[in-house]
This record gives structure tokens, sequence and C-alpha cells, in this order.
């Protein structure tokens, strides 16, 4: 393999980025990452198109063409990125503007803490340098794809169609989203969706004339136990009603009252099954009344034949470089669970190795920023679709 050109600067450039804070609700401040990575894709060559969008950052798309002539039949494309591997990053973080001043990018220990370092800023900065890496050695053998969205955060919304067009045309997708913190790539994830439930009682003076009050809260318990019910863990479907809201004082029978209730879901059908039973929730207290939104926002990412057969094909790259993956998964999602069901070989956690992501323990291995440039330039170099 080639020598990365540069480590000081993967480093340097890790914390630039960091340092950039790109909370997924703030354009401005996602669109100045953004100007930072179509900068750096454009030095390397790159044709770079910026996906305009209103309400979230824009979408950065950089294709980079092969530097040797394409293996197979990809030669023969007339399509520049029918075929390519498809790189997957986002640039939005959870932590608010300001968040630098008490959790500053900070080496220590072996790891390299800050606000989004894992998730998931290193893993742009693998995407940059392993295509440095090849591109200077003239030895990037398939056009590529990479995609840095805007919100991932926040349910990809304004990201997935871009996503699920350019992942029906490649050849494999790779996302890179941190490893777990022992290096494992993901290759399973559950689906995630969200449910509000509101109540409609009658209000009424908690003293005076109780009896004819038709309590909110009271009716809202009633369906917190039934929803919480609907888990099936040999399924690996879970139920959470994490927020309830309702009432303006004691001393009123509230007439309102409402939950946020997420959902995860491994196999697939299970999420058709849980939108059907909340849709058909009734109301227990005589007088209330339901109101049910929501659903599933990404699906599940069961570690299929399919996703068994492409962590082998690249456990067996990554072994001749002397390096031993193992594969996990998580009940967290991420962009791969968009690509999931259209049957393109793809892998997640291809990012640094790291954890306690969303906290202010954030953190990721500062050696394994440089393993996975040297993976995901060896993935890129000997991939073979066949």
């Amino acid at each position: 393999m080639h020598p990365i050109p540069g480590t000081d600067k993967c480093f340097a450039l890790l914390r630039q980025l960091v340092e950039t804070e790109s909370p997924s609700h703030d354009k401005a401040a996602v669109d100045r990452l953004g100007e930072i990575v179509s900068a750096e894709c454009q030095r390397l060559g790159a044709q770079v198109k910026v996906h305009p969008r209103e309400a979230t950052g824009d979408l950065i798309e950089a294709s980079f063409a092969p530097s040797i002539p394409s293996r197979g039949t990809r030669s023969d494309r007339a399509d520049a990125q029918a075929g390519s591997i498809l790189l997957l990053c986002h640039m939005d973080t959870v932590f608010p503007l300001g968040t630098l001043p008490r959790m500053p990018y900070l080496e220590k220990d072996g790891m390299i803490l800050g606000p989004g370092v894992s998730d998931m800023k290193g893993g742009i900065v693998v995407v940059l340098a392993a295509l440095e890496k090849l591109l200077l050695a003239q030895d990037l053998p398939t056009g590529v794809v990479a995609l840095f969205t805007p919100d991932e955060e926040i349910g990809s919304h304004a990201s997935r169609q871009r996503i699920e067009e350019l992942a029906s045309g490649s050849s494999l997708v790779l996302v890179l989203e941190p490893g777990m913190p022992d290096g494992a790539l993901k290759t399973w994830r559950k689906g995630v969706g969200e449910f509000n439930l509101k109540v409609h009682g009658r209000a009424a003076h908690a003293g005076g004339d109780h009896r004819n009050g038709l309590n909110a809260i009271e009716e809202i318990a009633h369906q917190v136990l039934a929803i919480q019910g609907m888990t099936c863990y040999d399924k690996g479907t879970t139920l959470n009603v994490g927020v309830i809201r309702g009432g303006i004082a004691s001393n009123v029978v509230p007439d309102h009252a409402s939950i946020e209730v997420d959902l995860r879901v491994m196999e697939p059908g299970e999420a058709e099954r849980i939108t059907t039973a909340m849709q058909a929730l009734k109301p227990i207290r005589a007088g209330t009344s339901l109101e049910v939104v929501g659903g599933l926002n990404r699906p599940p990412m069961p570690a299929n034949e399919l996703i068994r057969q492409t962590f082998e094909k690249i456990r067996h790259i990554a072994a001749g470089h002397g390096m031993d993956l193992k594969a996990s998964g998580t009940g967290g999602a991420s962009d791969a669970n968009f690509v999931a069901p259209l049957g393109i070989p793809l892998l997640d956690g291809l990012g640094p190795a790291g954890g306690d992501y969303h906290s202010e323990r954030e953190y990721i291995i500062k050696a394994s920023l440089l393993e996975r440039i040297e993976l995901l330039s060896a993935i890129l170099t000997e991939w073979d679709p066949a």
C-alpha cells in the first residue's frame, strides 16, 4: 500500500472540522463545514455538485474519476457514475453552537475528544485522506462518489432521495459512521420510527367540578401501558414512551396530554404491524379522543446474506493488509438503513473506532483514524463487484 500523505495534515483537518461546529438545525453552520469539505474535494480534482436545500445545509456530492483503467465490465460503462463505489458521510452533529468552550478538541491518552469527532467528522477525514492517497499514487481503479449530507441526525429528510438514487447505481456503498469501540464494522442496524399521540379530554375545576372533567392524563396513562406492551424482544422490536406532557396546574382536570414514542424494529414487516396497532388504539375513558401520527423513518438493515457476503469480501481484503475485522451491529440507525432495502452490497462503521457518541465524552481512538484510511484505501483499490 502507498503511504498516507501527511498524517499530521489528517489530524489538522480533523481538528478544523471539529472546531467548525455544525448543528443539524443551523443551516449556516452546516454550510460553513460544507464549504471546507467542498474545497478539499475540489483540491483533489473531484467534480463537485452542491444540492441546495432551504431548511437544512446543502448536500455536497463529489465525483472522483478513476486514475487507472477500470477492471472488468466497468470499463464498458457509458455513465461515469454507474458501478462507482458510493461513500456516505454526514456533516451535521447533535451539538449546539457554543459547545466548544466546554468540550474542546482534545488529544489525551491515545484518544481524540470533541463534538462530532466520532459522529462523524472522523469519517469525513478518512474519506478525504484515502482518496488523496490513491489519487496521488494514480491507483484508483474505479469511480468513487462521496456524498456529504447535512441532516442525518434529524432523519435525513433532505438527503434520502439523493442517497437512494446514487446507491441504486453503485457497486458498493460504504458508510463512514464510527466503528465500534473494538473496531468492528456494523453489519446490522435496527429500523427507527417515531409516533406522537395526543389525548383530548375536558377541563374542569379539580375541587368544584371534578366529576364532570375528563382527565387526559388518566387516559394517556392507559395508552402508555398499551404501547409499552407492544414491545417484542424476540423480534427485536421495542417501543419506548420517552416524553409525556399534559395539564396546566394541579387544581385543573387536564384536557390535553401527549406522548412521544420511539420505535425500533429489526425484522421486515414489524414496522407495519406496529403502525397498524398504533392507529387502532381506542380511548378507554368515554368522551376522550386520540390522535396518532408518525411511523417508520428508517427501515431496518438486517444482517442478510448479501451483507454477510459483503463483509466476508472486505474482511478478506483487510486480512491481506494485516487487519482482522469483526462484525457487529447496533440498535441505532444511520443512512445505511436507506440503502439496505435496495439490494446493494453495503457495510457501515468504516469510520474510526470510537464511542460515547452524542455526549461530552465522545471520542475516537487516535490510531484508528490512520488504520481506517488504510482500510478504505485497500477496499477502493481491491473491491471486485463480481
